[in-house]
C-alpha cells in the first residue's frame, strides 16, 4: 500500500507576513526601476545635505536655504487603475519635469514612492522661491493614460526663519504639504506657526527624565524633540 505523502517544510501555508514580504520586495523592485532611470539622490542624502547647511555659516553669510516637498496627487489611483508600469512612467516624467526647471543652486531628490524634494541654497529670496514653486505646479502637464492631466502639491519651509534645526525644517515643510493636500491638493503651502497643545501626562517618569536629559544634551526644547519623534512615528505608519 502506497504511503500518503506529507507536506514538507516548503509546503507550509502562506502567511500574512509572507504577503507583506512579497509586497515589500515588489515595491523595492519598482522603486529601483524609477531610481535607476532618474538617478536622483535619495532621502538619506537629502538629510545629510540639509544637516550640512545648518552646521555651516550659511545663516551668518546671508544665504537663503529652503526645502520644498512635492507630492504627486492621487497617485494611488494611477497604480490601481492603470498598473504599476504607468505609475513608474508618471514618476519618471514628474522627476524629469522637476529637474528640467531647477533654478541655480537648487537640487532635487527622490525621498519616497511618489514624493520628491528640492533643496534651495543661494541668493533666491523666500518670495522668489514661492513664486517659482507656484510656476512649477501650474506648468506640470503629465497626463494619465486616459488623458487626464495630473497635479502636484508642494509644502515649503525656509531655514533659519521657520526652523533652527534640520528635522524641524522638514517637519514644517511636511506639515505645510499635509495642509495643502487636506485642502484638495494642486497648491503650494508655506510653513506657518502651528497651534500647540500642552504636553499630556501619558509618559512615565523615566521617559520624562530621559527626555529632559536629551533636550539639555541637544540644547533645544523638549517640545521640539517630542514633535520630531511624533513625526517619525506618523511617517512609519504612513499617516
Amino acid at each position: 500500500m502506497r504511503q500518503k505523502k506529507t507536506a514538507g517544510p516548503d509546503k507550509r501555508p502562506v502567511t500574512v507576513e509572507d504577503h507583506k514580504e512579497l509586497n515589500r520586495i515588489h515595491i523595492a523592485r519598482k522603486t529601483t526601476a524609477v531610481s535607476d532611470t532618474l538617478r536622483f539622490p535619495g532621502g538619506e542624502q537629502f538629510d545629510d545635505d540639509l544637516a550640512e547647511i545648518f552646521a555651516s555659516d550659511a545663516e551668518a553669510n546671508g544665504e537663503i536655504a529652503a526645502v520644498a516637498l512635492i507630492d504627486c496627487d492621487k497617485f494611488d489611483h494611477i497604480n490601481r487603475d492603470f498598473g504599476a508600469d504607468e505609475g513608474d512612467r508618471i514618476l519618471i516624467e514628474a522627476g524629469r519635469y522637476i529637474q528640467g526647471s531647477l533654478p541655480e543652486g537648487a537640487k532635487v531628490y527622490r525621498i519616497g514612492g511618489d514624493e520628491f524634494a528640492i533643496l534651495f541654497r543661494g541668493s533666491m529670496e523666500r518670495e522668489e522661491i514661492f513664486l517659482y514653486l507656484n510656476g512649477l505646479k501650474d506648468g506640470y502637464a503629465v497626463k494619465a493614460p486616459d488623458g487626464v492631466r495630473q497635479t502636484i502639491t508642494i509644502g515649503m519651509a525656509t531655514a533659519f526663519e521657520d526652523a533652527s534645526r534640520a528635522p524641524e525644517l522638514i517637519r514644517k515643510a511636511d506639515s505645510a504639504l499635509f495642509r495643502a493636500k487636506a485642502s484638495g491638493g494642486n497648491r503650494v503651502a508655506l510653513a506657518k506657526e502651528e497651534k500647540m497643545v500642552p504636553k499630556t501626562s501619558h509618559y512615565t517618569q523615566d521617559q520624562l527624565h530621559r527626555l529632559s536629559r536629551a533636550a539639555k544634551q541637544e540644547g533645544i526644547g523638549e517640545a521640539i524633540l517630542l514633535r520630531e519623534a511624533l513625526d517619525m512615528l506618523l511617517k512609519k505608519y504612513d499617516v
